[in-house]
């Protein structure tokens, strides 16, 4: 792994980006101490599976009904309650 201190890795961040993407990490130090260390992403290529949770809840039949706790916030109680 490479080592070099932070004036370096901030004038020459470029090439030690190139340095990284092929594939050595980078350790950045202060006054010979390592502090940090630059490496490669590798992103996830986990997709997700459609339908994963079919059957483990069920929509009741009036979700989209409105509530009457609300309703009376916004227009007052019914009165034929």
């Amino acid at each position: 792994m490479r080592q070099v201190n932070v004036h370096v890795a901030k004038t020459h961040l470029s090439e030690l980006l190139s340095i990284v993407e092929r594939g050595e990490d980078v350790a950045i130090a202060r006054a010979g101490v390592p502090v940090a260390k630059l490496i490669a992403y590798v992103p996830t290529k986990t997709k997700r599976a459609f339908g994963l949770d079919e059957g483990k809840f069920e929509v009741p039949s009036d979700f989209d009904e409105p509530l009457s706790e609300i309703q009376n916030l916004f227009y007052g109680p019914d009165e034929s309650e």
